[in-house]
């Protein structure tokens, strides 16, 4: 379990815009960018907790039979959307996030509500479960997961989890700098997430590279700019969740019904 993870919820903000850009790069040139960035962000509440720097995050992607969503990823549509449910620790205390991520070309549209554990698979099933007042649930939020789940017939097909070290800004701009690695995934259609259990295979992507995502709500930043051009980063897409269910239909973990085919 995370440490000081179940005391400092991460915040839940209902819905908000970003721009996003990511890159694929080397342990020598997150160090290196680390340096720079220092001056400009400090490292996030959530990191400062944990003694490595790093905590571990945990999502249930849905799709359907098809993988249509998948492929969209993979295919590069510029209006796209992802159904997922995150958590950061494998305590039943603690509430999971019903997430709906949509993009709009370069625009990236987010809603998310909190649930209980225990609800997951109620929700999931279709059906309505009272808010609860701990956890603030946003109904709104709730039923649009629902609404998109059973548009395209999702359900759940695979764990995503990774551990991430974040840094980011007091601005209104908002600007967050992540860092994510060692990631894994595990083919699964059982509504639960889990950051531990069985069947967990490590993602080629991570296993001598860094996913490095940039993030801000407004201006993109100057001195962002100049790191960008003064390390050479090339964006490009980097989708873990359809990247971990590519791999794991090549090697057979998701069925003779899900090919990923593009």
């Amino acid at each position: 379990m995370a440490k000081g993870i179940l005391k400092d919820t991460p915040v839940d903000r209902t819905l908000w815009c970003r721009y996003e850009m990511k890159y694929l790069i080397s342990e020598s040139r997150a160090a290196a960018i680390v340096r720079f960035i220092e001056p400009y962000l400090k490292l996030d509440h959530y990191s400062k907790l944990q003694p490595s720097g790093f905590y571990p995050i945990v999502s249930l992607y849905l799709d359907s039979d098809d993988l249509r969503l998948c492929k969209e990823s993979l295919r590069g549509f510029l209006k796209r959307f992802k159904l997922r449910i995150r958590s950061y620790t494998d305590d039943p205390d603690y509430p999971r996030f019903f997430e709906i991520k949509r993009r709009a070309n370069s625009v990236i549209i987010k809603s998310r509500a909190r649930v209980k554990t225990e609800d997951v698979p109620t929700l999931l099933s279709g059906r309505y479960v009272p808010p609860a007042h701990d956890y603030k649930t946003d109904v709104d939020a709730i039923r649009q997961f629902q609404l998109y789940m059973k548009s395209i017939d999702a359900r759940p097909l695979v764990l995503v989890r990774y551990l991430r070290r974040a840094y980011e800004g007091d601005s209104e701009n908002r600007v967050r700098v992540t860092f994510d690695r060692q990631l894994a995934y595990n083919v699964t259609r059982a509504p639960e997430v889990m950051l531990k259990g069985r069947g967990w295979q490590p993602s080629p992507l991570t296993l001598n590279s860094v996913i490095l995502e940039m993030k801000f709500t407004g201006r993109y930043p100057a001195w962002l700019s100049r790191m960008v051009s003064y390390f050479g980063l090339r964006q490009r897409s980097v989708s873990k969740y359809a990247t971990s269910v590519k791999r794991a239909c090549s090697l057979r973990f998701c069925g003779p019904q899900l090919s990923v085919g593009v």
